[in-house]
C-alpha cells in the first residue's frame, strides 16, 4: 500500500483537497481504473495551518439534516465547525465533495488521515 503525505501549511483548502482527491482516486498512476479503489493512503498534516481568509471562514456554509420529520436543517459556517471539530472536518467535507458519489466514496474516505 502506497502512502502519500501532504503538508497543508500555508496552502489553500481547495488545493489540498483537490490534491488529496486525485491521489485517492489513483489518477496519478498509470494503472488507473475508475471502478476500483487503489491501494493508497493519504496523510494530511498541519490542517490547522491552512491559509484561510476571513470570508472563507464566515461565508462557507455546511448543512446537515437528521432525516426526521419536523426537525430543522442545521447550518453552520467554517469557523463554528472548526471550533467544534477542528479544521480537519472542513477539509474532510471538501475532499468528500471532490470524490464521485458512488460505492467507492466511503472506501476512499477511510483511507484519509487528517491531523491538526
Amino acid at each position: 500500500m502506497t502512502t502519500y503525505t501532504i503538508d497543508a501549511t500555508g496552502k489553500k483548502l481547495g488545493r489540498v483537497a483537490a490534491q488529496a482527491a486525485t491521489l485517492l482516486r489513483g489518477k496519478n498512476s498509470a494503472q488507473y481504473t475508475p471502478h476500483l479503489a487503489p491501494q493508497v493512503t493519504v496523510k494530511i498534516e498541519n490542517a490547522a495551518k491552512l491559509s484561510l481568509t476571513e470570508a472563507k471562514k464566515t461565508e462557507t456554509v455546511y448543512k446537515r439534516f437528521s432525516g426526521y420529520q419536523g426537525t430543522k436543517l442545521k447550518i453552520e459556517n467554517l469557523a463554528h465547525l472548526a471550533a467544534r471539530k477542528g479544521y480537519r472536518e472542513g477539509l474532510r467535507y471538501a475532499i468528500r465533495g471532490m470524490l464521485p458519489n458512488n460505492k467507492l466514496r466511503p472506501q476512499l474516505l477511510k483511507r484519509v488521515t487528517i491531523t491538526d
